[in-house]
């Protein structure tokens, strides 16, 4: 399921779907045109509650997903230890196939 994700974030950030960065994640919540945002598991507690708390905030789904260098790889950039999406059906795929491989674990 990771693999999938990663996959469909890559296709995000080719269709300029996904702004990355903890500056760019902010900017883009506050401008409302947030769909997802993700948050790099190894991020620090400090980025995990600013982020949750902005999305609460706002009603915007938020998840916490892989590492750093994963996240940020997988759109092709050094280390993201946040990114938004900002297509309406791209987040919502994604955020579907984050969540069955939070399922599957479970299982």
């Amino acid at each position: 399921m990771r693999d999938k994700a990663f996959g469909m974030l890559g296709l995000a950030q080719r269709a300029g779907a996904v702004k990355s960065g903890e500056f760019m994640t902010e900017n883009t919540i506050k401008a409302g045109s947030a769909r997802l945002v993700i948050v790099a598991g190894d991020s620090s507690a400090n980025t995990k509650k600013h982020f949750t708390d902005m999305c609460d905030h706002r009603n915007i789904p938020i998840r916490f997903f892989s590492d750093m260098e994963n996240l940020g790889h997988c759109i092709g950039r050094e280390f993201r230890a946040s990114l938004a999406v900002t297509d309406e059906g791209l987040a919502g795929k994604i955020l579907s196939i984050i969540d069955q491989g939070k399922k599957d674990e479970v299982l």
